[in-house]
């Protein structure tokens, strides 16, 4: 069910019949990018083509990713962080779900071709970080334990996840709980996940926006 209020935050102040050319003059007048990354990115061909991929439905209301982009982005500026943080949570921002109409959607799944797999190779023709490297890739792993502790019911999978998880973040999981908060707080999104990571993970100083 398309969720209006949500759409209208997102596209309050630009009309969506401005990107009937979808050109980089558009693209920037939205996202509003402010590094030299964030410019370049919006300058190639193959990531302009993500961002306009997507249609309304359940969690993404809003249905093209530049319109997701720009609430995560909204969410990030909520936070009170260092510069540095609020840099790389805009990267990951910028890049994590904008490859997902690249990937594979047929049965059985090819799993090499997730658009969070396919984002992280993209990044890296951009960005060193090892952290956010990784922080890309598995933007979405927290969300999949949660499924697997909470839904599925299925403990010893959801603990083999969680361990591998912790261990790949192991570092960066402040930044990834913030990202997580930022990227769930969009749409119509279930908040579950975010609670439970928040009841779950230590490390983390909990943030509300």
């Amino acid at each position: 069910m398309l969720n209006t209020s949500s759409q209208r935050r997102v596209n309050e102040g630009f009309s969506l019949q401005n990107f009937e050319q979808k050109n980089s003059t558009t693209i920037v007048d939205f996202l509003k990018p402010e590094t030299h990354l964030e410019n370049e990115l919006l300058k190639n061909p193959c990531f302009q083509q993500g961002l306009f991929w997507g249609v309304p439905r359940y969690g993404h209301p809003e249905g093209e990713v530049i319109y997701h982009i720009r609430e995560v982005l909204n969410n990030i500026d909520k936070l009170t962080i260092s510069a540095d943080c609020r840099l790389k949570l805009r990267a990951i921002a910028f890049i994590h779900d904008t490859f997902k109409y690249k990937e594979h959607k047929g049965f059985p799944r090819d799993w090499t071709q997730h658009h969070a797999i396919l984002a992280r190779q993209f990044a890296e023709e951009y960005i060193k970080d090892q952290g956010v490297l990784d922080l890309i890739e598995m933007h979405d792993e927290a969300y999949h334990i949660w499924i697997q502790f909470e839904i599925k019911k299925n403990k010893e999978n959801g603990q083999k996840r969680l361990n591998a998880f912790l261990q790949k973040m192991n570092g960066s999981i402040q930044l990834y709980y913030l990202f997580f908060k930022c990227d769930t707080q969009t749409g119509d999104k279930n908040q579950a996940p975010v609670k439970w990571f928040e009841e779950n993970i230590k490390g983390i100083s909990k943030m509300n926006f």
